[in-house]
């Protein structure tokens, strides 16, 4: 069974940095994209960021120059670096990967979500 476990989150002051970690386990043949999500209460689920299996990366506005996603793919593991971090960014942040299963699919799958506090 696939499953991703993120680590990473907590409570930060306004300024300051985490870093989220996702990693994949469970038997599988591939990942292709990586990517991070957030949802704050009341709204919907948003893209943060996003990493193909070569390395190409896409951010939303929100996190462009702040936020930088990276990938270890031996350790099968997406990370997200945030930085200079506002009340703003206040959210569940869930990992996502399409992987292609042992059944042969490919199918899209998602951490049990982090909650990141940032503190005015």
């Amino acid at each position: 069974q696939v499953q991703l476990v993120e680590s990473g989150g907590g409570l930060v002051e306004a300024g300051g940095s985490l870093r989220l970690s996702c990693a994949a386990s469970g038997r599988f043949f591939s990942i292709n994209d990586m990517g991070w999500y957030r949802q704050a209460p009341g709204k919907q689920r948003e893209l943060v960021a996003i990493i193909t299996s070569g390395g190409s990366t896409n951010y939303a506005d929100s996190g462009k120059g702040r936020f930088t996603i990276s990938r270890d793919n031996a350790k099968r593991t997406v990370y997200l670096q945030m930085n200079s971090l506002k009340p703003e960014d206040t959210a569940v942040y869930y990992c996502n990967a399409n992987i292609l299963a042992t059944s042969g699919y490919w199918n899209d799958y998602w951490g049990q979500g982090t909650q990141v506090t940032v503190s005015s």
